[in-house]
């Protein structure tokens, strides 16, 4: 939409570890209702762009803006703060607990006398995850006999429950099946037509051609190219990751 600012924008981060560069000068933006796919092999900078989205690793120097104003992401909780989730490969899930105890964990509904309000918790819960998987129905089953895919909603869901605007997806479909991909693609999916902005980190151009609208390539800490999906090729990108060109 014309003169409304990106969601997130980053202008010419840049972040080095001693004489190490791993950001250089990193500009591109997210907006609403769109997914991104961030691509780069190993040593391109990927992760420690993430690192700078979600609080973990501020940058040395650049501005990074949410709807226009910008943010300092020093810590973990200002990420949080601006709406930015983001979702590692292990998803922190405690896997003995069940689903609605991990939706809920650290920030429980409490009713008198401290007591946990489980009927609030249940009812709530399942509101937010018919909005990732209306398929996953098992509140009380322990998240450790879930799916892949199913794994992945609920931290979603999780993420919705801290009003989440922005999701930092890193390889969100590693080591999962064809049918637990494609789950996890729905909800990816799902939360896109929301008008989250999602940010999908992946060295697989497979995945990120099927999930993303628009692909950012990085190589070497710099963004060395960009596109929409519809617009570009597997070979193309290929070639950006490889020489850079």
């Amino acid at each position: 939409m014309s003169g409304v600012p990106p969601r997130v924008e980053i202008r010419n981060a840049s972040k080095a570890f001693g004489g190490v560069k791993a950001l250089e000068a990193v500009s591109f933006e997210l907006r609403a209702g769109e997914v991104v796919g961030l691509l780069g092999h190993n040593g391109a900078g990927k992760s420690t762009l993430v690192r700078a989205l979600s609080g973990a690793e501020p940058i040395d120097s650049g501005q990074i803006l949410v709807d226009g104003a910008q943010v300092t992401l020093g810590h973990p909780r200002d990420a949080r703060a601006a709406g930015i989730e983001t979702l590692y490969q292990d998803l922190a899930l405690a896997e003995p607990l069940d689903v609605v105890a991990n939706l809920y964990l650290g920030r429980e509904i409490v009713s008198w006398f401290w007591r946990l309000d489980e009927d609030a918790m249940e009812r709530d819960g399942s509101a937010v995850l018919a909005r990732v998987n209306p398929e996953l129905v098992q509140l009380r089953s322990p998240v450790r006999v879930l799916s892949g895919g199913q794994r992945q909603a609920v931290a979603f869901a999780r993420a919705l429950l801290f009003d989440a605007r922005v999701l930092v997806l890193d390889e969100p479909t590693a080591a999962l099946g064809p049918a637990e991909t494609a789950a996890v693609a729905s909800a990816i999916g799902r939360l896109r037509d929301e008008g989250l902005a999602i940010l999908v980190v992946s060295h697989d151009l497979h995945d990120v051609f099927e999930l993303a609208d628009r692909v950012v390539v990085m190589r070497r800490g710099r963004v060395v190219s960009e596109g929409l999906t519809s617009e570009t090729t597997r070979d193309e990108v290929l070639r950006s990751m490889i020489a850079g060109s």
